[in-house]
């Protein structure tokens, strides 16, 4: 693990550029503080991410969203963190040139204690919301390009997701599968 004296804590994924942090949470009486993303930090860590854009989403529990990313020339780097409740984070590695491609990473997320995940522009992202009521927050490097914005069919990678009867949009219904997918990154 490498650490940044009082910021983020890294611990190892195994996948090229994807790093997974857990960050400095100070305590007392009043409840919690946590520092979600610092340029220095970070920099020191070898991530060089601007934030362009922020959004939440809140989901009820068994919600599958993803897997979604932003195809070139507007595809996106992404922090993402579980600010309330649990989540299983999802990700695809969908970079030819990667040791990691199309192969899954998986991470429970939750609000305490908070892990951040920055996921490098190429990897499908999605999630399944275990609790009522789980706030996923993402910051991107890139701003929301609707023209751009896709994804991969979050049953189509054999990827085993731990829920019967998934709630999943009609969007993220149609998105194409995997094997008819062909990678632009």
């Amino acid at each position: 693990m490498n650490t940044v004296p009082n910021s983020f804590q890294e611990i190892p994924t195994g996948f090229p550029g994807l790093r997974l942090l857990q960050p400095r949470i100070f305590k007392d009486a009043r409840g919690s503080f946590i520092k979600t993303f610092h340029a220095d930090f970070f920099a020191e860590l070898g991530i060089h991410f601007s934030p362009r854009e922020e959004f939440y989403s809140t989901s009820a529990k068994n919600v599958i969203r993803g897997m979604h990313f932003q195809i070139p020339p507007r595809a996106h780097c992404k922090l993402v963190y579980c600010s309330a409740g649990r989540v299983l984070d999802v990700l695809l590695d969908l970079r030819p040139t990667s040791p990691t491609f199309r192969r899954v990473f998986s991470r429970e997320l939750k609000g305490d204690p908070a892990e951040l995940l920055f996921i490098p522009a190429g990897f499908a992202h999605g999630f399944l919301s275990l609790e009522d009521a789980s706030i996923m927050v993402y910051q991107t490097d890139i701003v929301h390009a609707p023209e751009c914005d896709t994804g991969i069919a979050w049953d189509s990678f054999g990827f085993e997701w731990p829920v019967n009867n998934p709630i999943i949009s009609a969007r993220d219904r149609g998105l194409p599968r995997l094997e008819n997918f062909t990678s632009p990154f």
